[in-house]
């Protein structure tokens, strides 16, 4: 997952896995609490997200932990090795971070981890950050995404108010993967198959037959479904930015490493070319 907006406290924090489960074949979660956690700013935003910090492998770091001494001191491919995960749910009393991961069996870093992680483990992050949350004086909403989503639309779809009006496109593997959200939205779930990632997304917001009035739309994904959502809702619907959240959690072909180094890059030439086909505010 990608990178979000806003801005990141330096510090870390250390929490404690309390608790996991596994949600679908390729979704599970890791619950995190710890005396760290209180005060935790986690509720403003339904995007907030925070950034795992993983030793790099075979290094033990000085305590108390310090990023600035560690970046000071340790060769860079010994720093800590950072992952960006949606915050699902924040309980503030007591002081329990839930994070969701998705599996691809083996493949990546924080996926293995959250797999086989069990109580008591600690772990680090940094955060929360976060930009979103549904206006409340919009007309209605729209929110779409991809696995790497799903927490920041289910937490959005359970904060709107009963009788909002909202439509949710999920794109998921499967029904097997389909969740259960405590909000009286309907889901639409786009089951992928054997098509290319974020296809069923975009033919569905394509598809919707838009309401009249203001939307205030959340979008997120993959890099390339996202570029062409973008050009529907900017360009072809006319859609303000201001009312857009809208950006690549991750790039098909590329890890969290290789997508953050050039992914501000690659935003900004995308919002670029766009808004110079997007009519004027």
């Amino acid at each position: 997952m990608a990178d979000r907006p806003g801005r990141t406290p330096r510090k870390p924090r250390t929490a404690q896995v309390v608790r996991t489960e596994r949600l679908t074949p390729h979704m599970q979660r890791v619950v995190l609490g710890g005396e760290e956690l209180a005060g935790l700013p986690a509720q403003t935003c339904t995007d907030h997200y925070v950034k795992l910090l993983f030793p790099a492998e075979g290094v033990t770091y000085p305590e108390p932990f310090d990023m600035e001494r560690i970046r000071e001191e340790f060769p860079r491919d010994q720093w800590p090795v950072t992952r960006t995960y949606t915050v699902r749910h924040w309980d503030a009393e007591l002081r329990e971070l839930t994070l969701d991961f998705v599996i691809h069996g083996d493949e990546g870093l924080a996926g293995p981890w959250a797999k086989r992680v069990q109580p008591g483990e600690t772990v680090r992050f940094m955060g929360p950050g976060g930009a979103y949350a549904p206006d409340p004086a919009a007309d209605w909403h729209l929110l779409a995404g991809d696995e790497s989503a799903l927490p920041a639309i289910a937490r959005s779809l359970e904060a709107l108010p009963d009788g909002a009006r909202a439509f949710a496109f999920v794109e998921v593997d499967g029904p097997q993967e389909e969740q259960k959200i405590d909000s009286d939205v309907e889901v639409v779930w786009l089951h992928r198959g054997d098509r290319p990632v974020g296809r069923a997304l975009v033919e569905a917001v394509r598809g919707l037959d838009f309401p009249d009035g203001r939307v205030h739309a959340f979008v997120h994904g993959e890099a390339a479904c996202v570029k062409e959502l973008r050009r529907l809702l900017r360009v072809e619907r006319e859609i303000p930015r201001e009312d857009l959240s809208i950006s690549g959690y991750w790039r098909l072909g590329h890890n969290e490493d290789g997508w953050q180094a050039s992914k501000r890059e690659w935003n900004a030439r995308i919002e670029a070319e766009q808004e110079d086909t997007a009519p004027a505010a």
